[in-house]
């Protein structure tokens, strides 16, 4: 990274947002966490995340609740023992709330299914009984690639309830990818299915498998679903589901594991290339999983219907579909699909069917609404939400707004949360009944989490200064090394501020003037114009908050001049799509960068700007900034076998000429 100009904090704040929104009276006195959780949190951690876990069963209660002798490698509540698919199943069953709906299930063809926690029981166990019929042993490795259908939910469970971990891999990832994946883990068994529906086709999942486990030396069987009915390819190792599964018995004696055992490796990217295999253990992760999805939705159990729009192949799916929620006594709402299939109101449908009270999605998706439209939300009564969510990257207040005016109807509070794959549970975030809360701020680190701003030297920056996002003490969901590369885990997470012993993962934050925090975004993405260190999120949020823009990309490109220049791509909102194909490109071109020089600043005016289509991104909804850096730099366009529609990028680099300099 460049030095900083002198007397300058580590990144300029451009940005400022005025706009609060207090709690309602009603959920300020009813709400699970209250403004005493701060300070009680604060004088004794320990004591407060052994309060948290004790919302567990232990099979052995635990009498050590950390133990941080070998940092930065911590054990949490290490002497206790519990089984993580009893607490999120069995437990429920044996309370007498059997009868109460797990989870909805909605299939993108329209296809149904309601599953009740003593139905999700009997599944569990009669997959559990299946894989020890194929001779798997606790600690043996199991991969899932599924899409998201219930046996997905049910595979996990089985997994975590034998004491098998498990690696989820995303089912739009290549052959390739799971490959590596799978190899890495030494699985024994891939679990799939035959194929999966996205926007009203049934693609083939299996084949992928089949070509990824060609020439594995450590996997023994693959077990498929049959979901489309698709043709598929059958080996002698191969098992369908139904035939090996449902005959099983219902009834299993589920063993009791110590809490740090292994529960799953989840795969995220590395700068090298080569994918990191994050683990995370039992006790402490579900005990942040339930507290942080208790606290943090304000989640009533038997009365409130939970959303989160995630796949399961991500970390998002893992803790906030399976664990957390069910651990809880969530009914929830699963679905198959994609937001527009069969139209673009599908998820306000949804939310209609089903009453949805708890809505958690990403700021990508809710852009893209914005794109579609409001009237699309506005044929609908969403009337039953009371708590929306975001995850995944910043929102930008405009998109905040939006979500807050066309989707809550300017009366459920946003919970915008900060958390990675790595740290494995929301660890900033607003309470939705004590924050007053800031259009584009994940506001505060929650009960028990302890996060500064830092600069260069690890010192903490000062209100209205940015620089690095770090946690400056041990959190129980805290993933515990990189599988089969500890000397990695120390290297990526805790070498930077090795001194200060604070975790670093690579992202830029902010805090404005009342000391709310605002993520700007990976450090690797931060602009150097002119002397000054500009993330991209400011400048991208600023293009949103003009009414003509639905989303916004911002890169750095080499500039002889200013060292760096800022390049845009934007997607214009429907209507004013429309106008701008019918007037002068241009003239919208210098509007938006003249905007973004009102908005924050002559500096942060972008040297070009591209109206788009469409922007590259992954099939999660990340947008891949590498290709628009090759693209901006007029270099060849690099890989894109990851990218949701490849022709994007074909897309933009013919368009290239439509942008506008000075």
């Amino acid at each position: 990274m460049a030095d900083n100009p002198a007397n300058s904090e580590t990144l300029d704040n451009l940005l400022s947002e005025n706009r609060t929104f207090p709690p309602s009276a009603e959920l300020a006195a009813n709400a699970n966490v209250k403004q005493e959780a701060y300070a009680r949190a604060e004088a004794d951690p320990e004591a407060y995340w052994a309060e948290q876990a004790n919302r567990l069963d232990w099979a052995t209660p635990f009498t050590q609740v950390l133990d941080w002798s070998d940092a930065p490698h911590a054990k949490w509540f290490a002497d206790g023992k519990l089984n993580v698919a009893v607490n999120c199943v069995d437990r429920h069953v044996d309370a007498g709330h059997g009868d109460q709906v797990a989870f909805h299930w909605e299939g993108e063809p329209g296809d149904s299914r309601s599953v009740t926690y003593a139905q999700l029981k009997d599944e569990v166990c009669k997959a559990a009984n299946a894989l020890v019929s194929l001779g798997l042993q606790t600690g043996d490795r199991v991969a899932i690639y599924l899409p998201m259908i219930p046996e997905a939910i049910v595979a996990m469970l089985a997994c975590a309830r034998l004491g098998l971990p498990h690696s989820v891999v995303f089912g739009g990832f290549s052959a390739e990818a799971l490959r590596s994946r799978v190899a890495d883990a030494e699985a024994k068994l891939v679990i799939t299915a035959d194929g999966q529906f996205r926007r009203g086709s049934a693609l083939p999942l299996k084949a992928a498998v089949d070509e990824a486990v060609e020439a594995s030396d450590s996997v023994q069987h693959v077990l498929v679903v049959r979901r489309t009915g698709i043709d598929v390819e059958w080996a002698d190792n191969n098992l369908w589901w139904h035939e090996l599964v449902d005959g099983q018995s219902t009834e299993h004696e589920a063993e009791a594991f110590d809490a740090e055992h292994p529960l799953f490796i989840l795969y995220t990217s590395g700068t090298t290339g080569q994918p990191k295999g994050i683990l995370h253990t039992s006790g402490g992760y579900l005990t942040q999983a339930a507290y942080t999805h208790h606290a943090v939705f304000d989640h009533q159990a038997g009365q409130d219907v939970y959303w989160c729009t995630a796949d399961i192949g991500w970390v998002t799916g893992h803790t906030y579909i399976v664990y957390g929620p069910l651990a809880n006594r969530a009914t929830e709402v699963i679905y198959e699909g994609t937001p527009n299939s069969p139209h673009e109101g599908r998820h306000w449908e949804i939310i209609d069917k089903y009453q949805v009270s708890i809505y958690y999605t990403a700021p990508t998706t809710i852009r893209t609404f914005m794109k579609w439209g409001k009237d699309i939300p506005a044929k609908y009564s969403l009337a039953s939400l009371r708590i929306l969510g975001s995850v995944g990257e910043p929102i930008n207040p405009e998109a905040w707004m939006w979500y807050r005016e066309n989707i809550g109807h300017d009366n459920c509070p946003i919970v915008d949360t900060w958390w990675q794959t790595e740290t494995g549970a929301i660890m900033i975030s607003p309470l939705p009944g004590v924050t007053a809360t800031k259009p584009g701020s994940a506001m505060q680190p929650i009960p028990g989490i302890s996060a500064k701003v830092v600069n260069d030297e690890g010192v903490p920056v000062g209100k209205g200064q940015g620089g690095y996002l770090v946690i400056d003490k041990p959190w129980p969901s805290m993933l515990r090394t990189i599988w089969g590369d500890d000397a990695r885990y120390v290297d990526t997470y805790w070498s930077r501020f090795a001194a200060q012993g604070y975790y670093f993962a690579g992202d830029g934050a902010k805090y404005d003037d009342d000391g709310a925090i605002w993520l700007l975004g990976r450090v690797d993405d931060v602009m150097n114009v002119s002397g000054h260190r500009i993330s991209t999120t400011e400048v991208e949020s600023a293009l949103v908050s003009h009414p003509s823009v639905a989303e916004a990309a911002v890169v750095g490109a080499s500039d002889a001049t200013t060292g760096q220049g800022i390049v845009a791509f934007v997607i214009l909102r429907g209507d004013a799509a429309q106008d701008a194909a019918e007037a002068d490109a241009s003239d919208r071109v210098t509007e938006l960068r003249n905007h973004v020089a009102k908005e924050i600043g002559p500096i942060a005016k972008p040297r070009q700007i591209m109206v788009v289509a469409e922007l590259p991104k992954t099939r999660s909804g990340k947008i891949m900034r590498r290709l628009l850096r090759d693209v901006a730099e007029n270099r060849p366009v690099g890989d894109v076998t990851t990218l949701a529609d490849s022709a994007v990028m074909e897309q933009i680099s013919s368009g290239l000429s439509a942008g506008s300099e000075d």
